[in-house]
């Protein structure tokens, strides 16, 4: 006779590095809820690597279909390679339509996702969509993964594995040292303006960090190594240009060596919270109330004007005092550096 599978579930995941970050909290709570059900995930390729580092999931599957893209042929081709799983259940962590077709297709019996886009029948267990009551994203993408949408559950920090031989192995080929205090600097934001810093209060900050003995190591995405390399220019080239010459698991290690970090609402700030790493968070447009670093060791900077948290790409007003007025000074003595 055939052996029998073990139970498993799929979750359609994410498509931002944050979001993916803060799913871990649900894959944590169905762990604990399903300790046989084995987890596996469909995400844009470029999350395995986040993926990776979660052991509460058995296996992650890429579906490369680009923003906007409906992807039918694609998602019908994931679905029908999933069939053999015999998964007894599928969590559905976005709202859009299109992100329901592969447990659809994959013919999952139980389809568990929230009320939105017309998803009846693509779905069979469908949650009322209550902003009141899940008002922060780990929460809600946590409730997904109750038996009944009545239940009561937890919220679960993310807490990534760490590879400490790669991050000697990344150390080693950059030419970079921890024989220092070293700050790891996260000034992207995909976003947009609204949610970054100013290059110049970077450039200001690694001015004080060079001058307390301690090192800045800025790590990004290769489109971010422009921006990050006028922050280094502006603070006189002291601090290291790491954008572009890592992957993001190479990211994960190395922030995760550094003594602080310095970000941004980002989906690196999130890594860095789920890396075990201090961190020193910096709110514009956005709001730590809504997606704080999910770690009790941090510091937040937000400064609760008027007129924020207004989840805009870009000032309204121009002024960006939201950010502005978030002082170097104030950051640098959040950091801890012993002199």
């Amino acid at each position: 006779m055939p052996q029998a599978q073990s139970p498993a579930i799929l979750v359609i995941g994410p498509s931002w590095v944050g979001d993916m970050v803060m799913a871990q909290s649900l894959f944590k709570l169905l762990k604990d809820r399903l300790p046989d059900h084995a987890i596996d995930v469909v995400a844009p390729g470029w999350s395995m690597p986040v993926l990776d580092r979660m052991p509460e999931v058995r296996k992650g599957y890429a579906l490369e279909v680009t923003h906007g893209e409906a992807g039918l042929g694609k998602r019908y081709r994931l679905g029908k390679q999933l069939r053999s799983n015999q998964y007894s259940q599928a969590i559905v962590i976005p709202r859009s339509l299109k992100s329901a077709l592969v447990p659809f297709f994959a013919k999952i019996p139980r389809r568990t996702g929230f009320r939105g886009e017309m998803r009846f029948g693509l779905l069979n267990d469908i949650r009322p969509f209550d902003k009141t009551m899940l008002d922060q994203t780990v929460k809600r993408f946590s409730y997904l993964g109750l038996e009944r949408a009545s239940d009561e559950y937890r919220v679960y920090q993310p807490a990534l594995n760490i590879d400490s031989k790669n991050a000697q192995k990344c150390i080693s080929k950059l030419g970079l040292s921890t024989d220092k205090f070293t700050v790891a600097l996260l000034p992207g934001a995909e976003y947009g303006p609204a949610k970054q810093w100013p290059s110049k209060h970077f450039s200001e900050l690694i001015g004080r960090i060079d001058q307390a003995d301690a090192q800045a190591w800025l790590l990004g995405s290769e489109k971010e190594g422009a921006f990050v390399q006028q922050i280094i220019d502006q603070a006189g080239g002291a601090g290291s240009n790491l954008c572009g010459k890592t992957q993001l698991a190479d990211a994960i290690d190395l922030i995760a060596q550094a003594d602080v970090a310095v970000a941004n609402d980002s989906g690196l700030m999130h890594v860095a919270a789920a890396s075990g790493t201090k961190v020193v968070a910096i709110y514009g447009s956005s709001s730590p109330l809504f997606t704080p670093p999910l770690t009790d060791d941090a510091v937040i900077n937000w400064l609760e004007l008027d007129c924020s948290p207004c989840f805009q790409r870009q000032c309204k007003f121009g002024h960006y005092n939201c950010l502005n007025n978030i002082s170097p000074e104030t950051v640098f003595q959040q950091l801890g550096i012993k002199k």
